[in-house]
């Protein structure tokens, strides 16, 4: 169910590499799941952004996987932001609700990655897709990988087999199905967010 296509060389201008953001906004469960795998893919997502020297943007809070994922990112010397109405570890956006919550993690992001979560992390996961279906927002670039999976054990598989069906039924425009991509590790996954070049799906 992992998304194969081709990868191009992620190079800047001039032919030197260097990553496309520094800013990783994460979606995820405010509970830990029945899994021990998916706290372990929170604490690895956690490290392998502070490896690539990315900050992480997340809704704030310290209960679940939310918890996981910024307490290996600021226990490991990383830089944390927390858009929240109370305290969070790091740096704190101050939000008056939900709406200026998700506007805010946007705001200060220039990628998303969802782990395993639930209807929040869902209702959050969609809004940017469809925001960067509607053009509503470009981040990094137009051309480049906008959105993350990391697809723990095919938990979102049943989620890529619904897309799929969606661009095969005519809802979703082939090229628009390349908004995001998918990976079982969050290694993988990273790196497919920085070298991975898509077509146009501002259409």
């Amino acid at each position: 169910m992992e998304d194969t296509a081709p990868a191009a060389k992620g190079e800047g201008e001039g032919g030197v590499e260097g990553p496309r953001f520094r800013r990783v906004c994460v979606f995820c469960g405010s509970s830990f799941g029945k899994r021990s795998s998916y706290r372990d893919a929170a604490v690895e997502l956690g490290k392998e952004l502070v490896a690539r020297k990315m900050d992480l943007v997340y809704g704030g809070g310290s209960l679940g996987l939310m918890g996981e994922v910024s307490e290996a990112v600021h226990n490991a010397g990383g830089h944390v932001i927390g858009c929240i109405t109370g305290e969070t570890v790091g740096e704190v956006v101050a939000v008056s609700g939900m709406h200026q919550r998700k506007a805010e993690m946007a705001h200060n992001a220039d990628a998303f990655i969802a782990l395993p979560g639930g209807y929040g992390t869902l209702d959050e996961l969609l809004e940017v897709i469809a925001w960067a279906q509607l053009g509503i927002h470009t981040k990094p670039v137009k051309f480049h990988r906008l959105v993350g999976l990391l697809n723990v054990e095919g938990y979102y598989d049943f989620l890529l087999a619904f897309i799929d069906k969606a661009v095969d039924d005519g809802f979703i425009r082939p090229a628009q199905r390349h908004i995001f991509v998918s990976a079982p590790h969050a290694r993988d996954l990273v790196h497919k967010l920085e070298v991975i070049d898509v077509v146009i799906f501002f259409l």
